[in-house]
């Protein structure tokens, strides 16, 4: 006599679901990959240029909307997320405003984990997009709260930190490494000699560079890390259990532990930015484009302009892509508010005059 089993599976809502995400991923189509206006008299005979991947135009701003759609797909994919399901996060960034996102496209509660000194701004933008906000007394209390929270209202944990790097199909699938790769299709020089980028949960890096290694690119992966971000020490020191006991101040990047989503083994350099670097970069960028680019963008662009630098000084011609990852305007407060940059101990000054002397000479002290 055969047995037989089987789990109801309410395999229409979650069609349906599949299917409104991947609608509003065709309606939005794909970011603009920005030229960066270099000057070119100090080249000398070398032919360098600098490209902006704009994760600005995203429907809710960042680079994080990539992220949050990838991890509600991957838990309706592997039967975690139904439809009365409670979607739950550790994050007070824009990883949740991009979750409360799909949530609410998909008609699912969503709750943003968070500690209790997070900003009202930031907590505004979460609820605009239909998300609650449950508070902690500390920051290291997110993760098992977050988990808590989802056995107690059996629902599903996201574990942005976890999951990032495996819920991304890295080969391809319109991933950000294969739009950045085929947008340069047609430039002088579409193989990137580097490409930069921060690290949040580590799920960004880990996908471009596990592409550049499917491909077989020569492009190499420079990963640029803030103050107080475990990941570079960690790297330098070939170790995964660095905690350096504070948070990043710069939004969206820089973690106080190795989170298990960065995988070191795919990058090829890593540089320490200062804060104060990072916020002159945003600046120097913001009067350049005309807009305002967020601080983790100017992380990103003082590691690019160094790289830019070597490249002219051993005459080595090619492309560097980097990304703007939000806008700067959710910081009109904060990093391009004088008295607050004098709060927290940050002088642009210094490093202002470093960006002043590459855009005259090409040069990097």
């Amino acid at each position: 006599m055969s047995v037989d089993a089987a789990r109801p599976q309410p395999r229409q809502w979650v069609d349906n679901a599949v299917r409104l995400i991947e609608a509003d991923a065709k309606r939005s189509a794909d970011t603009h990959l920005l030229r960066y206006p270099l000057p070119t008299a100090w080249c000398d005979g070398v032919d360098v240029a600098l490209y902006l991947k704009d994760e600005s135009t995203h429907i809710t701003g960042s680079l994080k909307h990539r992220l949050a759609r990838s991890l509600f797909l991957y838990g309706l994919c592997n039967g975690w997320i139904g439809e009365n399901t409670t979607v739950i996060e550790a994050s007070s960034g824009s990883t949740a405003v991009s979750e409360a996102y799909f949530a609410a496209l998909l008609g699912l509660p969503f709750i943003a984990v968070m500690p209790s000194s997070t900003s009202a701004s930031k907590i505004a933008l979460i609820e605009a997009q239909g998300g609650r906000c449950h508070f902690v007394a500390e920051s290291s209390q997110v993760y098992s709260e977050a988990q808590r929270l989802a056995e107690e209202t059996g629902g599903h944990y996201l574990d942005q930190f976890t999951n990032a790097e495996r819920a991304t199909d890295w080969r391809g699938n319109n991933n950000i490494a294969e739009s950045i790769y085929e947008q340069m299709r047609l430039e002088k020089h579409p193989i990137p000699g580097w490409v930069v980028v921060g690290a949040g949960t580590g799920g960004t890096s880990a996908t471009i560079g596990r592409y550049i290694r499917y491909r077989r690119h020569a492009t190499r992966l420079c990963v640029v890390d803030p103050e107080n971000s475990a990941f570079f020490p960690a790297y330098a020191q070939g170790r995964d259990d660095v905690v350096t006991g504070a948070s990043s101040r710069i939004e969206g990047i820089g973690r106080p532990r190795v989170e298990p989503s960065f995988l070191p083994d795919v990058v090829d350099r890593m540089i320490a930015v200062p804060d104060a670097a990072s916020i002159a970069a945003a600046h120097h960028v913001s009067a350049v484009l005309g807009r305002r680019v967020g601080p983790s963008t100017g992380t990103n662009l003082w590691g690019a302009f160094g790289l830019l630098a070597e490249m002219i000084e051993h005459g080595r011609s090619g492309s560097v892509v980097t990304l703007l990852a939000d806008s700067g305007d959710r910081y009109a407060d904060t990093y391009f508010d004088a008295e607050w940059l004098a709060s927290q101990g940050l002088d642009p000054s210094g490093p202002a005059a470093v960006l002043s002397e590459f855009e005259r000479s090409g040069a990097w002290s």
